[in-house]
């Protein structure tokens, strides 16, 4: 049929295979919602002989990414290789050559974005990524759309599976990080190598890709403050639940008031999210002032009653906070082949009916244009704070960790010191839960703390999310 939208893969491994299925099994059911047959034409990948689920058929296979860019019974490529070199050289000869572009890959977005859209834009092709943040969950469409009356003044949000289910182990079960890791590769949820899953990177890039659709800023991945789980000690574990919270790798956007704003910027927005205030706006007329966006991925300790804290397993979740809508919440499975080959079809549909091409030239994503926000440094981000350090069993040693801080004008909500072993001599934990405070103040009493004849180890610190 001339109406047929045809559809290429590039790379069909776990999400692509899943792809493939849904676009081979469910035909008519995909024709039904777009108005039109959607055909799978070519599936592009590097060894055609290997066994695949669904089976392929073979005259649609190929090894060459240009039999899929430059067929012209091709409108869509689906690119699923990953990474940001092959991927990136698909992505811009397939708008190139006048195909609309489908992805997944959120570390292209965020390192590459402003050159893919504006190659889209100059070739007058979309580019669709929901299946690049949280799989499954819709966030894209509904920061994009359902939300779009609302300027996003916050986002929380739980953005990789494998850290999650590392955690909720941890927590739950006791596990150390090494077995809660080993489970996790057991049973799929994490790569041999898992290195950008544990260290924050695949949050970060996901994180890149909601500020640019929430607040307009290009951020580069080396402007998210990244702090991942694969150092985290079961101990802080036992002690954040002793003091009522739970550890969750959190992806956190938090922006500031407008200039000449002081205080809280948000009626019921969290205390957390106020950056420092600014000097009011000169009386005679200026431009409109730059918001600032703090953005930033690390583990924080959430009170056990707080929606995220209660998000378990390989699931994704994210907070939004939007100033008309309030707070919406949007939770699902992040990872995996039907998750997000879902998500993938979901915006082939999109193409097919024509949505997907409308939303995208309005949406005017990494355009460069001025969004009125800019990103800044985490340091102005006020907090309360989880402080556990390793000090020498001996007086004096709290009063001098709280100069410390008063030096900086950081006040202590609490104190927990548990009792020496019987046999004495070694150090010992200490957490100190503080009052609201600035990052970039505490960071500054930490430097302080650390060099402490008394202190004999590194700091450990969390943000807390109350």
């Amino acid at each position: 049929m001339s109406d047929t939208l045809g559809i290429a893969l590039v790379g069909c491994g776990t999400v692509g295979g899943g792809v493939a299925d849904i676009l081979l099994r469910h035909r008519d059911r995909l024709a039904a919602r777009a108005g039109r047959p959607l055909a799978l034409r070519k599936v592009v990948v590097r060894d055609p002989a290997k066994p695949r689920d669904p089976a392929i058929p073979r005259h649609l296979l190929s090894t060459d990414p240009r039999a899929a860019t430059h067929d012209p019974d091709v409108q869509v490529v689906v690119e699923l290789v990953g990474g940001t070199t092959v991927a990136k050289a698909v992505v811009l000869d397939a708008l190139a050559a006048g195909k609309h572009v489908v992805t997944a890959n959120k570390a292209l977005l965020a390192a590459a974005g402003a050159e893919v859209f504006a190659a889209a834009r100059a070739a007058g092709r979309a580019v669709c990524f929901e299946a690049a943040v949280a799989g499954g969950v819709p966030i894209i469409r509904a920061l994009g759309e359902s939300l779009a009356a609302n300027q996003v003044t916050a986002i929380q949000a739980i953005l990789n599976g494998t850290s999650n289910f590392i955690l909720t182990a941890m927590d739950e079960r006791g596990l150390t990080y090494a077995a809660a890791l080993a489970e996790a590769q057991r049973l799929g949820y994490a790569e041999a190598d898992p290195t950008l899953d544990v260290d924050g990177s695949d949050a970060a890039h996901k994180l890149a890709v909601l500020a640019q659709i929430a607040f307009g800023v290009a951020a580069g991945p080396h402007e998210v403050e990244r702090q991942g789980i694969d150092a985290l000690d079961p101990m802080d574990i036992r002690f954040a639940d002793e003091l009522g919270y739970t550890i969750k790798l959190l992806a956190e956007a938090w922006t500031g008031p407008d200039e000449g704003e002081r205080g809280r910027h948000g009626e019921g927005e969290k205390e957390r999210a106020g950056l420092s205030s600014s000097p009011p706006l000169p009386l005679s007329p200026s431009p409109p002032p730059t918001r600032r966006v703090a953005l930033h991925v690390a583990p924080v300790l959430l009170r056990h009653t707080d929606l995220l804290a209660q998000v378990r397993g390989a699931y994704n979740a994210v907070l939004v906070h939007g100033d008309v809508v309030g707070e919406t919440l949007y939770q699902g499975p992040g990872a995996g082949r039907g998750p997000t080959a879902s998500s993938v079809v979901a915006d082939l549909i999109d193409l097919a009916v024509g949505r997907a091409q409308r939303t995208f030239a309005a949406a005017r994503l990494w355009s460069g244009a001025d969004s009125g926000f800019a990103v800044e440094p985490t340091e102005r981000v006020r907090s309360r704070f989880y402080l556990r350090l390793l000090v020498a069993d001996r007086p004096g040693v709290l009063a001098d960790v709280s100069r410390a801080l008063a030096d900086e004008g950081i006040s202590i909500s609490s104190v927990v010191q548990h009792e020496a072993a019987e046999d004495g001599g070694g150090p010992v934990p200490l957490v100190i839960v503080t009052h609201y405070a600035p990052t970039g103040r505490f960071k500054a009493a930490l430097a302080k703390i650390g060099r402490l004849p008394a202190v004999a180890a590194p700091a450990v610190f969390y943000s807390m999310g109350d």
